[in-house]
């Protein structure tokens, strides 16, 4: 039982991590689009608002990475081990 669990909780993680990542990246993207059809602005915007979006997808995935390594820290200290059910 305590495997199924781990892997849910890897698959619930990494189903969140590629939404983190892909979710500003079309946000800023949709914003582009949205600039470019209401406000008639060139098509050059989508540069700029595919960079800042990837920007924010790299903070994002580094804040992930740190908060997975901030629990793997934890789970060590409790003497937590992975192949103990095995």
């Amino acid at each position: 039982m305590q495997k199924y669990r781990e892997i849910l909780k890897n698959l619930s993680i990494l189903t969140q991590l590629g939404l983190s990542l892909i979710m500003p990246v079309l946000l800023c993207l949709f914003l582009c689009w949205f600039l470019v059809n209401r406000f008639g602005l060139p098509g050059w915007i989508f540069i700029p608002g595919l960079v800042l979006g990837l920007g924010a997808s790299a903070v994002t995935g580094w804040k992930f990475y740190q908060m997975i390594m901030k629990d793997q820290k934890k789970d060590n200290r409790k003497g937590f081990n992975h192949n103990q059910h095995l």
